[in-house]
Parts: C-alpha cells; structure tokens; sequence
C-alpha cells in the first residue's frame, strides 16, 4: 500500500486550541500528522526561539496516524525539537502553522508565531503553509475553511513550493465568496501601549494597539481582500534581500 503523506503541524495558540484541532480533523484522511505545538499560547513569538531556557517535549496522544506533543517553548521551538527528536525516521512532506486564532495579513505577518512556524519549516526547505482566521475567539467556527485548507494542502503536496517561498493564507470571519492571491498591504500599528498603575505604586504596560490600513484604496493587498469578504493568499519570501538598494548601492563611496 502507498503510505499517505506525513504532514508536521504547529501553532501559536497551544496545542488544546480549537485552531489547531480543527486543522487536524479537515485533514486527517489525507495524511498521517504529527502535532507539536506549545503547551500555551505564544502569541507575537514570530521566528523566536529559545537561546537560554530548557526545554521540555511532552507526549499528549498518541493514536494510528497521529501524535501530539507539546512543548514549553515558541513555535519555532515546536519545530525545531519535532524535526531533530521526533522526525529522525520520516522527515515531513509539509509544514503547517495554524489554523490561528485572528488576523495575520499585512504587517502582522512580522510577528506571528503562526507564519513563524512556515518559515521555520521553509528554511528547512519543507514545503509550508500558515492558515489563519480573522477571528480572535476562542470558539471560532473554522468549518467555512476546510475546503480550502484541504486544496490548498492537496496541491501544496503535489507539486510543493519554490525554494524559499511559503504561503501566508487568511480567511475572513463567517466564510468567503472567492480566492484573491495577493500582496502584503502596507500597514501601521498605534497607541500600542498602555500605562496602567499598579497599587504598589509603580507603573505597568499593556502591549495593545489599533491597526491602520496604509493604502486603503489598493486593490491587489490581502487587506482589500479580507475587507471585501475574500480569503487572502499571500506567497511569502524567506529572502528579505532587496536586490534594487544593492544595484543602487554599487555606485556608493565606503571611503568618504
């Protein structure tokens, strides 16, 4: 018999989240699925990973066809132990971070834990994906999605990826009526802290924050696309070289 595909799966909401178990039930019949994904959330981690704690790897279930292990360290963490501890006979045909809880289009791209976990798994030259709802409850209906994750996922695993390229994908909250591959909008986050005072008599901060849509009126971002009731695709680079300043850079003077 052809063995199913072996898929390695992480988030940054913890592994009892309904993000992520929702993600394991739309595509448990396609592959075979390990899940190792922090013991609590870990929101805004991004590419962090631990330099200075010790690490734990927890086993939480294990059943044909499906582990789950959790871990007290970032996603990155995650992936990073589940390649090198529990990948040592099988290695993953594919990476995936999610499903998350809220929005990462846009600049919040930078600090997801979620997309963390795809480029982690894209600079180990795996095919990967992050999946993400623009829904920030904890009971965040993901069914609308599974049609698209179970696309997305079958084709991703046909024809895998450029080198250096993973997929950023968003979905609106409730469902959407099409697919728009598009671009990152630029955008600015505001009034991010807050001070509050403590009742010992010293003051704290609380990092929030409203987001603001930089270019409202361009139609080719995943901003207008989750706006305008579309799941948002979005081909991200684990390159960040900007090839034009280096062109421009050549005629530059280094002994003035």
């Amino acid at each position: 018999m052809k063995r199913k595909p072996f898929i390695l799966i992480s988030n940054d909401d913890g592994f009892e989240a309904k993000g992520i178990n929702a993600l394991v039930d739309m595509l448990r019949d396609m592959a075979d699925l390990l899940v190792c994904a922090p013991d609590s959330a870990r929101s805004g981690y991004a590419r962090a990973f631990s330099a200075t704690t010790p690490l734990h790897l927890i086993p939480q279930h294990r059943e044909e066809g499906l582990e789950v292990w959790s871990s007290n360290g970032t996603p990155v963490d995650c992936v990073k132990l589940a390649l090198n501890q529990l990948c040592t006979d099988r290695q993953p045909d594919m990476v995936i971070g999610g499903i998350n809880h809220g929005d990462n289009g846009s600049v919040n791209t930078h600090y997801s834990g979620t997309m963390g976990v795809a480029a982690e798994g894209c600079m180990k030259y795996l095919p990967s994906v992050a999946f993400s709802i623009c829904d920030y409850s904890a009971d965040a209906d993901f069914e609308p999605m599974r049609t698209l994750v179970r696309s997305i996922t079958r084709r991703v695993l046909a024809e895998g990826l450029p080198k250096g390229v993973c997929l950023n994908v968003n979905v609106p909250k409730g469902g959407y009526k099409g697919v728009k591959v598009c671009r990152m909008a630029w955008g600015t986050w505001y009034d991010e802290c807050v001070k509050e005072r403590h009742p010992r008599g010293y003051d704290y901060y609380w990092m929030v924050g409203r987001y603001k849509n930089d270019e409202p009126e361009a139609t080719d971002t995943d901003n207008w696309a989750l706006s305008h009731g579309f799941a948002a695709i979005t081909p991200t680079r684990i390159d960040v070289t900007d090839y034009d300043m280096i062109d421009a850079m050549q005629s530059w003077r280094y002994d003035e």
